[in-house]
């Protein structure tokens, strides 16, 4: 669910990224008042995992659509609202800037509807109070997970329509973006289910803490935890992202569905021309592969199943690695300013 420059006006860009950066800062002081030497690590792997996980769509049975995990919800159980978004930010802003996923102009409403929706509306209403008593794990988790992705999903067609795209009329859009993403959510919460509940196997410390807030993760011993997500994480970026559905995702195949083609022109516009611009030159390994010497070569390549591509192996690897890098900064910048005021 990456938007595209093309499907947003300037005007939306620039709103939404004013109030992810709003997010961003907000979550920042928050965080200041509890980081701890812990905290940092656990974002970065986190981190790293989620990133690595979004390079795999699943094919959705009978409707040619494929999916593949926001990560958004199960950030948010494991370090608490204020830091996953944090990390949802770092992840897709990584994205969007070396790999080309997602415009730079809508970069702030990927933040939004990836991240916020997430962390502050299906964590704190949904999953904290049905899994208050520490009985209904799954059931917790897949419905904050389903009606998440439902509001990012009904967020994307609010941004489409105040952005003037006439070529997706609001009715039409909303009908095929809901129920789409409403399977995808349905194997989001699954998967996310099956993380927790893992973890809770290998931690079993960890079934209270996931009762409270997410944070209470950071007083634990989490080495046997995070040497795990390490190790999904190099399998998943760096192998399991062959096997990815070549099908067009949930987004794409609704924006099909309606114009014919998964993708909208670009209309013209300084502010858009200059990111797109700044992002080819920003961005050395896009759609996650070595760059192709042709348009030919590219297709070619995107319709191998599976596709055994050392760019891909790399991209998910050194994408992993980029992603840690970033949130460690960002950890530690808000370890020193918290310093600094004590």
């Amino acid at each position: 669910m990456h938007m595209a420059d093309a499907l947003i006006s300037p005007e939306v860009g620039v709103g939404f990224w004013a109030l992810s950066l709003g997010g961003i800062i907000y979550s920042a002081r928050k965080l200041k008042e509890k980081i701890d030497e812990k905290t940092i690590p656990l974002m970065g792997i986190l981190g790293a995992f989620v990133f690595s996980a979004q390079m795999i769509n699943f094919t959705i049975p009978a409707t040619g659509s494929s999916g593949h995990l926001g990560g958004g919800m199960l950030l948010a159980i494991l370090l608490g609202p204020y830091a996953g978004f944090i990390v949802m930010a770092s992840i897709l802003t990584v994205q969007a800037l070396f790999f080309a996923d997602g415009g730079l102009l809508a970069l702030g409403c990927n933040i939004w509807n990836l991240g916020f929706y997430t962390a502050f509306v299906a964590y704190p209403f949904i999953y904290k109070p049905l899994f208050k008593n520490g009985k209904n794990i799954f059931l917790a988790t897949i419905l904050s997970a389903i009606l998440g992705l439902q509001m990012g999903a009904f967020s994307v067609v609010l941004q489409t329509y105040f952005s003037g795209v006439t070529e997706l009329p609001f009715t039409t859009f909303l009908m095929l973006m809901q129920p789409i993403h409403l399977a995808i959510g349905i194997v989001e919460g699954i998967v996310t289910a099956g993380i927790i509940r893992y973890l809770i196997q290998i931690r079993p410390e960890l079934f209270e803490s996931l009762s409270g807030n997410g944070e209470a993760l950071v007083s634990l011993n989490l080495k046997k935890v995070t040497v795990t997500l390490l190790l999904l994480t190099v399998l998943t970026g760096g192998f399991l992202s062959w096997f990815a559905s070549t099908h067009p995702d949930g987004l794409e195949w609704s924006i099909e569905k309606i114009y014919g083609k998964p993708e909208i022109p670009e209309k013209d516009h300084k502010i858009t021309e200059f990111l797109k611009n700044l992002q080819e030159k920003i961005a050395f390994l896009p759609d996650y592969s070595f760059k192709k010497s042709n348009k030919e070569q590219e297709k070619e390549e995107a319709e191998k199943y599976p596709n055994l591509d050392a760019g891909t192996t790399f991209s998910g690897l050194i994408g992993s690695a980029i992603v840690l890098a970033v949130i460690f900064s960002t950890g530690f910048l808000i370890k020193t300013l918290k310093r600094r005021k004590n």
